[in-house]
């Protein structure tokens, strides 16, 4: 089995470290390879981010396809360009924050977000009203550290233990999705912070482990997404594209 995860930035120090957080979550027989965008933002941070990052994102997913690549996941928890791709492909594509919020519900009665900044909290909000789940989601929470200095795994991991705190007693959360994919790798130790507190029955998922399951699952099961709901677009002429 072949993945292929776009990353929807241009190469930066942090891409090939989250990627190293999606190959670890395959199995021995799932080659995974990456793809950075040509042209577009260094992080997404916006929608704004998001809309400059599509364009590429999508050809991208569409290159995986042509590659002989079975599925492609697309690393940001925005999404971006999801719908578009899979218009585009016949090959499943999977978004982290469409397939970790899904997954969820199916793990708890209601779930919080933990990502990076405030300026994101709407962008979930839209995503949970999106996907019919807004009653679900119990809270979109912050850590105040910019998409590009997560490296900083020791800052990470204690506002992230923090947060995640705050949700479960505040906010009623019964599961917390980590809500970047620059996040990689900090499950385990936030995990390991809440039952220093006493909270040990509440589970973290973290969206690129996950995308990297769900890809291989759909692969497995001979699944793709329906073109009936995202149908082939008609040839025409585009410029500049």
């Amino acid at each position: 089995m072949r993945i292929r995860v776009v990353a929807p930035v241009i190469a930066t120090p942090l891409v090939p470290l989250v990627f190293e957080g999606y190959r670890a979550a395959a199995r021995a027989d799932t080659d995974m390879s990456l793809a950075t965008l040509d042209s577009g933002p260094a992080s997404i941070e916006s929608r704004f981010d998001e809309a400059l990052a599509v364009p590429d994102v999508v050809a991208k997913v569409v290159a995986a396809e042509q590659d002989g690549i079975d599925a492609a996941i697309i690393d940001c928890m925005g999404d971006p360009g999801l719908e578009a791709a899979r218009e585009r492909v016949s090959i499943p594509v999977i978004g982290p924050a469409e397939a970790s919020m899904h997954v969820a519900c199916m793990l708890g009665h209601r779930f919080s977000v933990v990502t990076v900044l405030d300026t994101l909290i709407p962008a979930f909000d839209h995503h949970a009203l999106r996907m019919g789940l807004t009653h679900r989601m119990a809270s979109v929470r912050t850590v105040g550290i910019p998409v590009l200095d997560l490296e900083d795994h020791t800052r990470l991991v204690e506002a992230a233990i923090d947060q995640s705190l705050k949700a479960v007693e505040y906010d009623g959360a019964h599961v917390i999705v980590l809500g970047c994919t620059g996040m990689a790798g900090v499950a385990q130790a936030l995990l390991g912070g809440l039952a220093q507190h006493q909270v040990t029955d509440v589970p973290v998922i973290d969206p690129t482990v996950l995308a990297v399951k769900m890809a291989e699952a759909l692969v497995d099961l001979q699944l793709r997404h329906s073109k009936i709901t995202y149908p082939t677009p008609p040839d025409k002429k585009i410029v500049g594209y």
